[in-house]
């Protein structure tokens, strides 16, 4: 489950944590064509506004020294925030798959910046399966799993042999690997790059509530040990849903997806809305030499729990619950990002100018950026699939 941020976003700027608004902090606003293009070392991409705004009078940085309004940007946030040297700037994609799309490929595609070596570090919160971690963690995933993409029946209506009502897309039920691939699927990030990562957040004092600590103690169930931990940094997966969801069932459900779909690789352990469209606007930038795909970190902090504790209901968790967890989660990003930001400048010359050279499989399940994913068909099988596929629902009238 995600925390519902449109009622947390007044909530948020109400409180002690609020920042004034870009309007008010505006420094310099920039017009495209008034300079020569700029190259951030480190890009932060943010979903909406507490979670940008958790960097906004920060000590390290003004990061709203300079305002750049680029067109294809949300409309309602215009424009990406830089630091006076343009070292950091920031971008705000508005929530959901399709806001991210457009936002970041617009930024990416902009004849003002030069991302060629450019860090993306994704910077959001995210629900978070109890079974893996507990609220107020930082997460830092290796794979991103779009969820939804999926066949859905309702529980209701289901077959008797069903455990649920997702199943993949070209498939004949739950736990079958997909034969109707849209490449958007998976993800994989820089392994290498992640551990830097994580290297660098694990010297961040997390922040906490004692609402959140009596909150996480009552995941007393067998399995769940980790929710009753303190909050931690974590390795652990992001599956992508626009769909706000609540319970043990669908918690299953997309942890055996995130398993099928990475070839038991990845273990399921936050859920957002809208990283697989960021890496999806992110890779086709980096096949045509305008981003690189290695050098992306995507760090989800936890603001509730995906799924409810003994005495309550997935309805109760998933719309009244305080779980106290939203404002050190929303802090955590700038607690533990700092720190990622910080080790990135610091080591620039050493090491990441030239980039962090990656171990692991990179980029999409079609195999874009070249190399094998050992998670996906490789898309020469997916595209032969999914034109027999095709073929196959006109010759015979079929609704697959």
């Amino acid at each position: 489950m995600q925390l519902l941020k449109s009622i947390a976003t007044g909530w948020f700027l109400g409180s002690s944590l609020g920042a004034a608004s870009p309007a008010t902090w505006q420094r310099s606003q920039v017009g495209v064509g008034d300079q020569p293009k700029v190259a951030p070392k480190v890009f932060i991409v943010s979903m909406f506004e507490p979670e940008a705004a958790a960097w906004w009078g920060i000590p390290e940085f003004d990061l709203l020294a300079h305002n750049i309004t680029i067109p294809g940007a949300s409309p309602i946030f215009p424009d990406v925030h830089c630091t006076v040297d343009y070292d950091v700037c920031q971008l705000i994609t508005g929530e959901g798959e399709i806001n991210a799309a457009i936002t970041v490929s617009s930024i990416a595609l902009s004849p003002f910046f030069d991302l060629t070596h450019t860090y993306f570090l994704i910077a959001g919160i995210a629900g978070i399966n109890p079974k893996v971690g507990t609220i107020s963690s930082v997460t830092f995933a290796r794979y991103a799993v779009q969820v939804a993409l999926q066949y859905e029946i309702d529980m209701r209506e289901l077959p008797n042999n069903f455990s649920t009502g997702y199943f993949s897309q070209g498939s004949y039920g739950p736990g079958q690997y997909p034969s109707s691939i849209y490449g958007t699927e998976v993800f994989e990030v820089n392994a290498e790059l992640r551990t830097l990562a994580v290297s660098f957040a694990q010297k961040a004092n997390l922040s906490d509530t004692a609402v959140a600590q009596k909150y996480r103690s009552q995941y007393t169930m067998d399995g769940y040990e980790a929710a009753t931990q303190a909050p931690s940094i974590l390795e652990c997966d992001v599956a992508t849903s626009d769909v706000y969801y609540s319970g043990v069932l669908l918690s299953e459900t997309f942890s055996n997806t995130t398993a099928v779909l990475t070839n038991g690789t990845g273990v399921y352990c936050t859920t957002a809305q809208e990283d697989n469209a960021t890496l999806q606007a992110l890779l086709r930038t980096s096949a045509r030499n305008r981003t690189d795909f290695s050098r992306i970190i995507v760090m989800r902090t936890a603001s509730d729990f995906d799924q409810p504790h003994p005495d309550e209901s997935a309805y109760q968790n998933l719309r009244y619950a305080d779980a106290g967890s939203f404002e050190p989660a929303i802090q955590n990003l700038y607690l533990a990002g700092i720190q990622v930001i910080n080790g990135i400048l610091d080591g620039w010359n050493a090491t990441f100018a030239a980039g962090v050279t990656p171990s692991n499989y990179i980029g999409d399940i079609f195999g874009t950026l070249g190399g094998t994913p050992d998670f996906g068909p490789g898309r020469k099988q997916a595209l032969e699939d999914a034109g027999a596929i095709t073929k196959r629902s006109f010759v015979r009238g079929a609704r697959l």
